[in-house]
């Protein structure tokens, strides 16, 4: 099998929505996109795609990311970014994926207040690079990508000048704390709010820190 890390693309964008959508599952059968859109995967999946590709600059922008190739095909993905700008802007974007998809603007607007307890629970370091929308096909998981993606990310993070670097997980992903403790990452914070819960059924999220 030949592997490849390289920088995304556009013409990734089928792959990074679904990455998306499966890094906001996390461990969990259903996620923050079923949860704000009310539709199937491959619904969301689609919207996703849009979200990358939007011109608001987004945390979703396809930009941001890396990927794993196997053999010319995209399996494995992940994002970083110093700056918060890319979570101000999600909003323009998902009006933009919500146009695109013939979303009604009366729907458009219940997406942030379905979706808005996913702030609850979360937590930041300023001035930390943040990785983010980290997935990999199941059928090559246990393989080191994960590994191997968080060595190029960390090293675009010194590029820019960055001093530390935060991932957030959610409480209960046990394979997730192992795999970003190989990379030197430790607990910093743990954050749990009420609605988080009642949307998710986990009490909220974990964050982990380390030097760079």
């Amino acid at each position: 099998m030949s592997i490849l890390i390289r920088p995304a693309r556009p013409d990734d964008a089928d792959f990074l929505g679904w990455a998306c959508v499966a890094a906001s599952r996390s461990q969990l059968e259903r996620g923050w996109f079923e949860i704000v859109l009310q539709r199937e995967e491959a619904y969301c999946v689609e919207f996703a795609k849009y979200l990358t590709l939007a011109e608001a600059r987004s945390w979703w922008h396809w930009s941001l990311f890396h990927v794993v190739e196997a053999d010319g095909e995209p399996v494995s993905a992940m994002c970083g970014f110093g700056d918060d700008s890319v979570y101000r802007v999600s909003h323009a974007a998902m009006a933009e994926a919500g146009d695109k998809m013939g979303i009604p603007k009366s729907e458009q607007e219940q997406f942030w207040p379905r979706g808005a307890f996913i702030v609850s629970a979360a937590t930041s370091e300023d001035g930390a690079w943040t990785i983010e929308n980290v997935a990999t096909k199941s059928e090559y998981r246990g393989m080191g990508l994960t590994y191997a993606l968080m060595q190029v990310e960390l090293g675009v993070a010194r590029s820019k000048g960055f001093k530390r670097a935060q991932i957030s997980i959610f409480v209960g992903n046990d394979a997730a704390e192992k795999n970003y403790a190989k990379s030197g990452f430790k607990f910093a914070e743990e954050k749990h709010a009420p609605d988080f819960e009642a949307a998710l059924g986990i009490p909220g999220t974990r964050r982990f820190v380390r030097n760079l």
